[in-house]
């Protein structure tokens, strides 16, 4: 666990596996990507993922959850049967403009720098603002019918801390977008893990990998980097001593923190 006493830009932020993590937030509690099923395969289009590890909680664990943000919701390593159950007793679901469509009542897609006031407990509001993800490698135009829509987050409010949240990103062009609306950044969810697929864009990596994830902590002007979506599934290709490894190298290493665990 992190010491945040010492840094009051750093909220906790407690990781849950995959690409799941839980972090309070101007009093709000949010949620990403919510994926709480136990251990098991998926038959997807082209072949199969494989969750190989339980979340480290689950939703009764938690308790209430004011807010998921979900980049998306076609994926099972990042909604899986589980999610989607929670996502009912949820008040407001963050997600793609296709995604608020599918997902129905208590969903709202984002758009491209799109941004949702949301009143905080104690007065005040949170702003969370839609940001451009590319699951996979390339233009964005000729990934998308491929992998589908991707949304990012940001997370602003007065006093608060900047909190990037990439989703399924490998674009650092679309992190350079972001850094210079949003930079510096003072806590960045990023997704990792290196996934690959054969059968996917020649093997190509459908979002970052550590070295990019370094990369995009430089770029982002970060304090802190708490990494997700590298543990628990077969196709992530990376893991936490290839972070640290990566984060050493750039000379970051003490901007990477993996995060509060059970």
């Amino acid at each position: 666990m992190s010491d945040t006493s010492t840094r009051p830009e750093q909220l906790p932020v407690r990781v849950l596996g995959g690409p799941t993590a839980f972090f309070e937030y101007g009093g709000l509690r949010f949620l990403t990507d919510p994926t709480f099923d136990a251990p098991r395969h998926y038959v997807v289009p082209g072949g199969g993922l494989t969750k190989t590890a339980p979340s480290a909680a689950t939703p009764a664990d938690l308790g209430p959850i004011d807010v998921v943000l979900l980049s998306h919701d076609e994926h099972p390593d990042n909604l899986d049967e589980s999610g989607r159950a929670l996502l009912a007793e949820v008040p407001l679901t963050l997600t793609t403009p296709g995604g608020g469509q599918r997902l129905g009542a208590g969903a709202r897609g984002l758009a491209d720098w799109e941004a949702v006031e949301l009143d905080r407990p104690d007065g005040g509001t949170v702003t969370v603002t839609g940001v451009p993800a590319v699951h996979g490698p390339g233009p964005r135009e000729e990934v998308e019918p491929v992998t589908g829509q991707v949304v990012g987050f940001v997370l602003t409010g007065d006093g608060l801390p900047t909190v990037y949240v990439s989703g399924d990103n490998a674009s650092l062009d679309a992190v350079r977008e972001i850094a210079e609306r949003f930079g510096p950044v003072d806590t960045a969810v990023l997704f990792a893990g290196a996934p690959r697929f054969s059968v996917l864009f020649d093997g190509a990596l459908i979002v970052l990998d550590s070295a990019q994830t370094a990369e995009a902590a430089r770029i982002l002007g970060a304090r802190r980097v708490v990494p997700v979506h590298y543990e628990g599934w077969a196709h992530f290709t990376e893991g936490r001593d290839e972070l640290v490894a990566a984060f050493t190298d750039a000379g970051l290493l003490d901007r990477l923190d993996l995060g509060d665990r059970d």
